[in-house]
């Protein structure tokens, strides 16, 4: 069983990439975050005749997710409970017997700005929300894109960007929480020296650099970790591909026994 998480960067601007990866990569259930479309514009009719059945929650030119399945699939939540005015960010699911949620975390935007302490608040209620899912039977799984760098090894350079956004000891802290919950970042436990990234910018050359950071993840609990027989970040797909633009995130895939 393959899983993925994607920030597709807008659903609308990205539909044929995305339907092109879909046919190449053939996964199971994606998460896909930053739709930038309200749920009626969400065009199922085409995902549908890729195999794939989908449960949205979106938002007018901002934030968005989603979840795609070709199997049965059931929302439990829309929305990250309490932290409304955050917009559309969250959507729990359960897909083949899996607790899967998927998510599209606040950036922040700088340590100085507004959005900041309340990015913070925003893990706060989602470690309080997933630690109300945890079930010692049930494989959960939660990715997306975090917009945090957890240590060194996730980003360029870790000394220029220190106290940065993304880079914080407060921001750090709030992805400790999740792991205190027994989340393990499939990724990094199975390539635990990797500096590998998921997202890099569209300016100054940074995919050609190799200048990123490794901010979209694929946590699970133990009865899914256990089944986790690889992870990987699906570089190729951040390149343009039959005169398509890619989004400026690369998707990530689990295989799952």
């Amino acid at each position: 069983m393959k899983l993925a998480t994607w920030n597709v960067n807008g659903l609308r601007a990205r539909l044929d990439y995305v339907l092109l990866w879909l046919r190449e990569r053939q996964p199971d259930v994606v998460g896909l975050q930053e739709l930038k479309m309200t749920d009626d514009l969400f065009p199922h009719d085409l995902f549908e005749a890729e195999g794939y059945r989908a449960e949205v929650y979106g938002q007018k030119a901002w934030n968005g997710v989603a979840v795609l399945s070709r199997h049965d699939i059931n929302t439990s939540q829309r929305g990250l409970p309490g932290q409304d005015e955050f917009g559309s960010r969250l959507i729990t699911t359960e897909v083949e017997g899996i607790s899967f949620t998927t998510v599209y975390c606040p950036n922040g935007k700088s340590v100085e700005h507004d959005d900041y302490p309340r990015k913070l608040d925003w893990f706060d209620a989602l470690a309080s929300y997933m630690g109300g899912l945890r079930n010692a039977e049930q494989p959960t799984v939660i990715c997306g894109d975090f917009n945090i760098c957890p240590s060194s090894l996730d980003t360029w350079d870790e000394a220029g960007h220190a106290d940065r956004i993304f880079h914080t000891s407060a921001e750090r802290s709030r992805m400790q929480a999740l792991y205190d919950l027994e989340l393990t970042d499939t990724f990094r436990t199975l390539h635990p020296d990797s500096t590998a990234f998921s997202w890099w910018d569209y300016r100054a050359g940074s995919f050609q650099r190799n200048h990123g950071l490794r901010i979209d993840f694929i946590l699970a609990n133990p009865p899914a970790a256990a089944r986790v027989e690889s992870v990987e970040i699906d570089r190729d797909f951040r390149k343009k591909k039959e005169g398509l633009t890619a989004s400026d995130h690369a998707p990530v895939i689990a295989t799952l026994a």
